[in-house]
């Protein structure tokens, strides 16, 4: 019986785990890989018990990015197969993050190149391993970032390191992604996982109505002017304030003052 391509796992305190499961090839995607993928993601949306996701690779890598025998096979399609190719497959997964209201944190274990570092950036927040390294690799290729990088890195390191990185394709060690603001934490190798579940589990014990506002707002604040931003925040605070999980946080509160 052939290994999942992504293995999934949830834990009794609502972490959900995504393992990118072709250890043998650095766990480039296939299209078959990004199918469970996606499904996996649907899933961890719509289930109640998800409060939280983990994305990581199994083995010595994250993800190389797309596989290059797939690359290869599809390279005789014409234009409008190759796009509609990225839309359904690549793109649906960015689209499937972007809609998600849950924490998605990516566990870089090892190498992220190309796609693969994309998938990262997509997620909320990213704990790298000390000795893993990434890179914008596709320019080695003469190829642009197909699948969203040219969206995603700009806004977290800023425009003219974002096309620098682009540019140059260049290797980044976890000091200087660190430093750039590319990942959020650098943990030793061997913690990567465990430093990654005490981080989650710190979000997974707010209220989760709350944690799934304060997502909404932050990124669609983005994408907004200020007043409208204001407006659709004094509705989510008045959800919040009618919400079981506020109360009861209040009346905690005021009896330890008694």
């Amino acid at each position: 019986m052939t290994d999942p391509l992504v293995l999934f796992e949830l834990s009794d305190d609502g972490i959900a785990t995504l393992t990118l499961n072709r250890p043998d090839k650095m766990n480039a995607f296939t299209m078959e890989m990004l199918g469970v993928w996606n499904q996996l993601l649907q899933e961890c949306a719509e289930d109640v018990n998800v409060k939280a996701i983990v994305l990581t690779g199994a083995g010595s890598a994250f993800c190389a990015g797309g596989d290059a025998n797939a690359m290869k096979t599809r390279a005789g399609n014409d234009a409008l197969e190759q796009k509609n190719f990225l839309w359904k497959h690549i793109h649906s997964i960015a689209l499937a993050l972007d809609r998600l209201d849950k924490p998605m944190i990516a566990a870089i274990n090892g190498v992220a190149r190309g796609a693969g570092l994309d998938m990262a950036l997509m997620c909320d927040i990213r704990v790298m391993a000390a000795s893993a390294t990434l890179a914008e690799s596709y320019i080695s290729m003469g190829l642009i970032a197909g699948d969203g990088g040219t969206w995603y890195l700009p806004r977290l390191v800023g425009l003219d390191r974002a096309l620098e990185l682009l540019w140059t394709g260049r290797t980044v060690a976890s000091e200087e992604a660190l430093r750039i603001g590319m990942v959020t934490q650098v943990v030793p190798d061997d913690r990567i996982l465990s430093d990654t579940y005490d981080f989650v589990r710190k979000i997974c014990a707010q209220p989760p109505e709350a944690i799934r506002l304060y997502k909404r707002a932050v990124y669609q604040g983005y994408r907004m002017e200020l007043p409208a931003h204001l407006d659709m925040l004094s509705s989510h605070m008045s959800v919040l304030r009618d919400s079981p999980e506020h109360r009861e946080r209040v009346s905690r509160f005021l009896a330890r003052k008694t």
